[in-house]
């Protein structure tokens, strides 16, 4: 009767080595596949980095400029092609940007014509955010039309209803519109236009947004597209919104 030590069969020469180097053939193909996956989506970022819709187009582009942009070298600005800027004025009742008023200042030095953005807080009441924005946003007849952002935000959990949203919309505007001797824009999310359809409820020019691809929301067409979120100029610190105006829009 054979033992048990003389009936295991023995494993064929080199069959460890085969195992490893297939394990190391396997290594090699997924380390290529994370590279190339790695080499794609920095491809992608230094796209998006720099992409804007054609000028021939659109001939009006501008920024969107905040203090988290850091100091702004305006005539840098300028030179990477924008006719125009937006700069974060206010938010809610209390909040104001920091850079605003120098913003403000040193774009115009740099032949870059300026308007002003509130972002509309719906955990506060209309009477109090226009103060907040007639306080900090001097009047001027050669800026262009004040924008109201509007969009969620973690720090308002608060979901008025439509007629109260709309109601309390039109008190901000018709008191900020006094004040500024013109008409607003509503900058609407898509998402916020369509739970409240304040495009459709708020009889206003519309600036739009949606990254690389023409918004396709809004009860009627817009006036300005905020065209890409990711955009990337000399003299800006980080990321800016890139704009376009449609060229039968009119925003002045």
């Amino acid at each position: 009767m054979a033992t048990g030590a003389a009936s295991r069969k023995k494993k064929p020469a080199g069959a460890g080595a085969g195992w490893r180097a297939a394990l190391l053939r396997w290594l090699r193909r997924l380390a290529a596949a994370l590279l190339l996956a790695l080499l794609a989506a920095g491809l992608a970022l230094w796209w998006a980095a720099r992409w804007a819709p054609a000028r021939d187009q659109y001939p009006w582009q501008g920024a969107t400029i905040d203090a988290s942009n850091g100091e702004v070298h305006w005539g840098s600005v300028k030179a990477a092609g924008a006719d125009f800027a937006y700069l974060l004025a206010t938010d809610g009742a209390e909040r104001s940007d920091p850079m605003f008023a120098r913003n403000m200042r040193e774009a115009r030095l740099a032949d870059v014509q300026t308007g002003a953005i509130h972002r509309y807080d719906l955990c506060r009441l209309a009477t109090d955010q226009a103060a907040n924005f007639i306080r900090h946003v001097p009047r001027r007849t050669d800026t262009l039309p004040a924008a109201v952002w509007l969009d969620y935000d973690d720090r308002c959990p608060d979901r008025p209803t439509r007629a109260l949203l709309l109601s309390e919309l039109a008190t901000f505007l018709a008191q900020i519109e006094a004040h500024m001797g013109k008409p607003s824009m509503i900058a609407p999310s898509p998402a916020f236009d369509a739970d409240y359809q304040v495009t459709q409820g708020i009889a206003r020019t519309a600036w739009l947004r949606r990254d690389f691809f023409a918004p396709d929301y809004g009860a009627h067409p817009w006036a300005m597209w905020q065209a890409n979120d990711y955009m990337r100029i000399s003299g800006a610190d980080g990321t800016i919104g890139w704009n376009v105006v449609r060229p039968d829009g009119d925003i002045k």
